[in-house]
């Protein structure tokens, strides 16, 4: 059974409270159980991280090295700074999704841009918490053109 690693980063673990007029008012755990059932109809085990450190998250993504098979990543604010999260995700051979509950590009110019796109298989966003099971979606797709 493949694994999938979701990671998520920092204010992420005040969703529900935190601007539900961007972000909506379902929180973290519920994104979590609809990914896991999700996952299990679909036959993929899904591990959860969300942490307000960046450093916590590069350890997660060279430690899913070894348990996983592919992540998805909502890095928030840290996709458009971080260019040591970039480095972490080129450092691991595993399919990475960036995923946003918002249309980044249809806000601030400041999150126009993400250091971590360049080194991910793909992004979603604008979906509110059906952009983790589109990238979910992506990821299986992604697997099975790869054994094809």
């Amino acid at each position: 059974m493949p694994r999938v690693l979701i990671l998520n980063g920092p204010n992420l673990n005040r969703l529900g409270q935190r601007e539900p007029d961007v972000y909506g008012r379902v929180t973290l755990a519920e994104i979590e159980r609809m990914c896991r059932a999700h996952g299990a109809t679909h036959g993929i085990e899904i591990d959860t991280l969300q942490s307000n450190h960046e450093g916590a998250l590069i350890d997660a993504i060279h430690g899913a090295a070894e348990t996983a098979d592919g992540i998805l990543l909502n890095a928030g604010a840290y996709t458009h700074t971080s260019v040591a999260l970039h480095d972490a995700i080129a450092s691991v051979p595993l399919p990475v999704i960036e995923v946003h509950l918002s249309n980044v590009h249809a806000r601030e110019a400041f999150r126009h841009h993400s250091c971590i796109a360049p080194a991910v298989l793909g992004q979603i966003a604008g979906f509110g918490a059906a952009s983790y099971l589109l990238a979910l979606d992506a990821l299986r797709l992604h697997w099975e053109s790869q054994s094809a």
